[in-house]
């Protein structure tokens, strides 16, 4: 599993974050979207509405290099930002059961390759990084 438990727990907290993809002239297209960590798979599952239509979807489809961002302020006054950031290769999918029963049945799968998390844990101070394998295994 690539996720540490306070960072499943955090994204199971979180209702949106920013999916950066690649156009089709190298230029980068950062979206806000929905998502639901997949902890069966071990991904994040990204949904929308009329998401075949998107262009997120069809720069998946060409080049699926991505960066997923999830963060926000945990606190003001002591300043603490927490977040994740998952840099992976990811799939178009059709024919997928949406997260909310709403969205449409496209989804943009994402296999984490490397993970960077900071101020989930509120017990560690500092960014953690680590790759993580095609077959899950994580290497710090």
């Amino acid at each position: 599993m690539p996720f540490t438990e306070a960072e499943r727990d955090y994204l199971a907290t979180q209702p949106l974050g920013r999916l950066a993809t690649v156009t089709p002239d190298g230029a980068p297209q950062n979206t806000p979207v929905s998502f639901r960590h997949n902890i069966e798979a071990g991904t994040i599952d990204i949904g929308g509405l009329k998401m075949g239509a998107s262009r997120k979807f069809r720069n998946v489809q060409a080049d699926g290099r991505v960066s997923f961002i999830v963060d926000d302020i945990a606190s003001l006054d002591p300043w603490r930002a927490r977040g994740i950031e998952i840099r992976g290769q990811a799939e178009a999918l059709v024919d997928q059961v949406p997260h909310v029963p709403s969205l449409s049945n496209e989804i943009i799968r994402i296999h984490p390759r490397r993970i960077i998390s900071w101020g989930i844990d509120p017990a560690t101070e500092g960014m953690h990084k680590r790759n993580v394998e095609p077959d899950g295994r994580v290497r710090s």
